[in-house]
């Protein structure tokens, strides 16, 4: 009895916590995601399902495969990039390993948004990168590295690779290092001991680690506002417009819903499919 009165009084704060800034806030944004807007930015409240029928609108579908596409290639590219260097770095020394686990995680000790800004003196027609470039002949004319997708991408990568190096760092530190000698001594090469023991056993945390980078790429309208200059539109970029700038409320709801439900769906899969790779990495 004293037991459960001691976790009742534990978990009452952070049932409390997740119900009024959780559970209130999603049940706000689901209901008045059936809700009209007047044409002074208010809401009437009749129930219509307009906004949801709106989101089949071609403009807005055009939005959802741009937002989707720059989300793949940001997932692919954060990939291509963390699997060699949590590959070169598992064979240093674990104080090594730590030293830089650290460094990659340092970022995260100032603002974003701040970050995102010192970009822009790096990708500028003027900045550090074309000036370079260009005092050494490899270019004849600035490169266009902003207001683009180029600049987006890069930004996006820059901002989400710790979340891939993290978990599959955490796969390919459980692979028994005996193992991968075994096969070298049998003769495998590289790219056979990567497809045979290191990609079977790695599945779990790749997979997690693409969740954790594809899934706010879509809604992470900052980066697209400061290295897209409001040139491309995704998720995030059209949600924000549509409450500050369109005050249209319940069709910035309406896609926030689909947002969520996007993002559902991955977590479902990766559940779904997260276990069966866990089975392989330990077969």
């Amino acid at each position: 009895m004293k037991n459960k009165t001691l976790r009742f009084i534990f978990l009452t704060p952070v049932i409390i916590y997740t119900f009024c800034l959780i559970v209130l806030p999603l049940l706000y944004i689901l209901t008045i995601s059936f809700f009209k807007s007047d044409f002074y930015g208010g809401m009437i409240y009749d129930f219509t399902l307009e906004n949801y029928k709106e989101l089949f609108n071609f403009v807005y579908l055009r939005i959802f495969i741009n937002s989707i596409l720059i989300a793949l290639v940001t997932t692919l590219i954060c990939i291509l990039i963390s699997y060699p260097f949590v590959l070169a770095i598992s064979h240093k020394s674990k104080k090594i390993q730590q030293i830089i686990m650290t460094l990659v995680m340092v970022p995260f000790l100032t603002n974003s948004l701040i970050r995102m800004y010192g970009w822009i003196v790096l990708l500028r027609k003027s900045g550090a990168i074309n000036e370079l470039l260009l005092n050494f002949n490899i270019i004849d004319n600035p490169l266009s590295l902003m207001y683009n997708n180029i600049g987006i991408i890069i930004g996006m990568v820059y901002t989400f690779i710790p979340f891939m190096i993290l978990p599959l760092y955490n796969s390919v530190s459980n692979i028994d290092k005996y193992t991968l000698e075994a096969a070298s001594d049998l003769g495998a090469s590289k790219i056979k001991r990567f497809l045979n023991i290191i990609l079977p056993q790695t599945l779990s945390g790749l997979f997690n680690g693409a969740i954790m980078v594809f899934t706010p790429t879509l809604g992470c309208f900052f980066i697209i506002d400061i290295l897209g200059g409001g040139k491309v539109m995704i998720l995030g970029n059209l949600i924000k417009n549509q409450f500050l700038t369109a005050r249209n409320w319940p069709f910035g709801a309406a896609i926030s819903v689909f947002l969520i439900l996007l993002t559902t769906i991955l977590i479902l899969i990766y559940k779904k499919i997260g276990g069966k790779m866990d089975d392989l990495g330990g077969i």
